[in-house]
């Protein structure tokens, strides 16, 4: 299969890699230090002036309408800068995709613009609770009705961009009394919304420039008109959201890896020992051609899931595909770039201990490794009959 990316996809990278080269790349070791949120804010904003946190949100609700193609090619890129702001750019655009696929046209015309020119800081996610990571159909938020309105109470925890996010997209227990998974409903809360608290940041091992935050709903009020979609259906919504979602972490993986592999080939380039560069030694280079080729089976496999997306095709079981080699892959890498740096890679003076711990949370969320070999194997043999 060939990908011939149009004129329009071309520039939207390219834009993506040259703002993450003047914006993101300088803030990145500051961000990792705990540093930076003002200049992070400023980004995210440059990012939405720019397009790239509604880029596959139609024009006329002020998306870009680039498609998932663009969407991977970009968050790459990003990524490749800054893993913490491609992050909250992809989960920004999961939600934004949220409110076009199943929101009323109301909810569209109101809030979408408001992500897409940044308005809105970012959008955040709420689905996963303590006893509901990989089994979200196992929630216990509730959403009672009340009259014309819905009382929404429990706790979201790991909700990236939790401190900033603008809006959230929820997802509540609806009605207790059906069996697990087909009483929840999804809802889209303002975060100015009275009875959203949000708790404590989580101090992570990475990534540490996206906040990740537990998100408490304490007698939250919100009107009937914040259903998204309809009462009950809101299950089948967050499973087919999170399949594109896994297409943006896939390539938040790529990004990680591709700058653990050039920050290592330009190591073993300069570093010599035994009166020669280590990269001639055919060790290095061996170690360098696998990599690579994970770099490139990892891309592939992403463009296929997010061609397939374009064209309106299934490709749930593609994206699995996508995130998890690219996120396993992200893995090899960043760990063979420590390994070529010998103990220099494992100091900070180097980035590729950052690449490490940041690329180290790409297994988990979205959906562990785990849980894609899952999806990929019922997918499969489900064809296969």
């Amino acid at each position: 299969m060939q990908f011939g990316f149009s004129d329009e996809e071309v520039m939207i990278r390219d834009t993506a890699a040259r703002i993450a080269a003047e914006r993101l790349a300088p803030l990145a070791e500051r961000l990792d230090r705990g540093e930076g949120r003002p200049e992070l804010l400023a980004n995210l904003k440059t990012l939405a002036e720019n397009g790239f946190m509604a880029l596959n949100v139609r024009s006329e609700y002020g998306g870009t309408d680039a498609g998932a193609v663009a969407f991977a090619l970009s968050i790459e890129e990003l990524a490749r800068a800054c893993a913490s702001t491609a992050a909250t750019t992809s989960v920004t655009n999961m939600v934004g995709e949220v409110i076009q696929a199943v929101g009323s046209e109301e909810q569209r015309r109101l809030h979408l613009p408001r992500l897409a020119d940044g308005t809105y800081p970012a959008g955040g996610f709420c689905l996963t609770e303590s006893e509901a990571g990989s089994d979200p159909a196992g929630m216990r938020t509730r959403a009672r009705r009340d009259g014309d309105y819905y009382v929404i109470d429990g706790s979201k925890i790991y909700i990236t961009s939790g401190s900033f996010a603008g809006i959230f997209v929820v997802w509540a227990v609806t009605d207790p009394d059906r069996p697990k998974g087909k009483g929840i409903s999804c809802f889209l809360v303002e975060a100015s919304t009275p009875g959203v608290v949000v708790g404590k940041a989580e101090e992570k091992m990475g990534q540490h420039g996206s906040a990740t935050n537990t998100i408490h709903f304490d007698n939250c009020r919100v009107p009937a008109s914040a259903l998204m979609g309809r009462e009950n259906d809101g299950f089948r919504i967050a499973v087919g959201e999170l399949a594109g979602g896994r297409i943006g972490i896939a390539a938040v993986s790529l990004g990680i890896a591709r700058a653990a592999m050039d920050a290592a080939k330009a190591y073993v380039l300069e570093r010599r020992q035994f009166g020669q560069r280590i990269a001639d030694f055919q060790g290095i280079q061996w170690m360098i051609a696998e990599r690579e080729t994970d770099l490139e089976a990892a891309r592939l496999l992403i463009l296929n899931a997010a061609a397939k997306k374009d064209r309106g095709e299934p490709f749930s079981r593609e994206a699995s595909m996508a995130k998890l080699f690219a996120s396993e892959a992200a893995h090899r890498c960043t760990d063979t770039a420590i390994q070529l740096h010998g103990g220099a890679g494992y100091c900070r003076d180097y980035p590729v201990e950052r690449y490490a711990r940041d690329a180290r949370i790409t297994r988990i969320y979205e959906g562990t490794s785990e849980i894609q070999k899952m999806i990929i194997a019922r997918e499969t043999l489900r064809n296969a009959g």
